[in-house]
């Protein structure tokens, strides 16, 4: 017998059972007033910014035609020099990349990099697949023109989240993942790398971005 088979037989005889179940348990129903929060797709941009800014997100609401001049001053104000950007058909239609290198950035799309490379950038600018309303999520898609990287090697992180983005909680995202086939390259970002491993000291961008910022177009 080995080790596994030996806690498995003891957490059996612990329920007095003294042989394997036939069938599966079926877990009990839950109603959904208990296991779900959010309701309604009303007032989803408001309840995202709530939650997102407990996770230590920064996000700020502004109409697309002032994205790109607000997105120049922040970088400035982050001391951003190198910006990596994903092959995105929101992104390229605002001209995100022609813009940033006109203002004195070195910005490039990922069709234009490796994954070494990245390593040397200071932010990572995407779109999302969505946004969770209730946990104040980022959920980036990886794809062949979207490294995973880029919202996971930088140390800034910037992600432009439009309207159409948001979903109510976890149980809509997963039924949406399921229902379009998305493969395993979904990345949940709920605020800034952190980890309080050693010595329960909390420390900030160990394990990805320290900085977590969200541009939300109206």
């Amino acid at each position: 017998m080995t080790e596994s088979t030996d806690v498995i037989s003891k957490v059996r005889r612990a329920l007095g059972r003294s042989e394997p179940l036939a069938e599966p348990p079926v877990p009990p129903a839950i109603d959904e007033p208990i296991t779900r929060r959010v309701h309604s797709d009303i007032g989803m941009p408001e309840l995202f910014k709530k939650t997102a800014a407990d996770n230590k997100v920064d996000v700020r609401p502004l109409r697309v035609e002032d994205l790109a001049d607000c997105l120049i001053a922040s970088l400035n104000e982050l001391q951003c020099r190198r910006v990596a950007l994903p092959v995105s058909p929101l992104l390229d239609r605002l001209n995100l990349v022609r813009l940033l290198c006109e203002a004195g950035f070195d910005a490039r799309r990922w069709d234009t990099m490796t994954l070494d490379e990245l390593y040397d950038f200071d932010c990572g600018i995407t779109d999302v697949y969505a946004a969770v309303a209730e946990t104040g999520s980022l959920v980036v898609r990886a794809s062949a023109g979207h490294g995973r990287g880029l919202s996971l090697v930088p140390s800034i992180h910037i992600a432009v989240v439009e309207p159409k983005n948001f979903v109510p909680d976890l149980v809509d995202l997963f039924d949406q993942i399921a229902a379009e086939g998305v493969g395993s390259g979904i990345t949940i970002i709920s605020g800034p790398s952190k980890t309080s491993d050693i010595e329960m000291n909390l420390v900030t961008g160990v394990h990805g971005p320290c900085k977590v910022k969200v541009f939300l177009l109206e």
